[in-house]
């Protein structure tokens, strides 16, 4: 049900999630920036580290680029810089997966280390009742996000 106090925080609450996604922005675009790399480039190496080895055409999707020229670009680029390597699929020889160089990838990571010290600090005054329903609510949005992002991709 609707109330002018529940409106309220709605849109308070937006308004700080969309001031988040600006510095969550901005962070990132430093981040790739100090380590040497473009946001696309610094990001495939985020989702690696998320989601583990992928195929080229994977991530393309998860980015938004083209499967072929742009994609094979970004490995090409992270590959000559040690961040990641091709290895064949021993399940199938003709398709080639992508993975990180861990110790190489730690390399952007190091620049996460200021964030994740303030994470720390700010989640050390939740209560572990509160901590879960933040992380119910990023769970939620995180499942919604692909879906939302492949609605905006078609958008005229």
């Amino acid at each position: 049900m609707s109330t002018p106090e529940r409106d309220r925080a709605v849109a308070e609450l937006r308004e700080a999630m969309q001031r988040s996604t600006l510095y969550t922005v901005l962070l990132h675009h430093t981040t790739a920036s100090k380590a040497g790399l473009n946001v696309t480039d610094a990001q495939c190496i985020n989702a690696l580290s998320l989601d583990g080895p992928q195929t080229p055409g994977r991530l393309a999707q998860l980015m938004g680029i083209t499967t072929g020229g742009a994609i094979t670009a970004v490995i090409d680029r992270l590959e000559k810089a040690g961040y990641v390597r091709r290895r064949r699929d021993p399940d199938d020889r003709r398709r080639v997966i992508v993975e990180l160089v861990p110790e190489n990838a730690a390399r952007v990571a190091r620049y996460f280390e200021p964030i994740a010290r303030a994470f720390g600090e700010q989640m050390a005054g939740f209560s572990d009742a509160q901590l879960r329903t933040l992380t119910d609510y990023i769970d939620r949005s995180n499942r919604e996000m692909p879906g939302v992002i492949e609605r905006v991709r078609r958008m005229p």
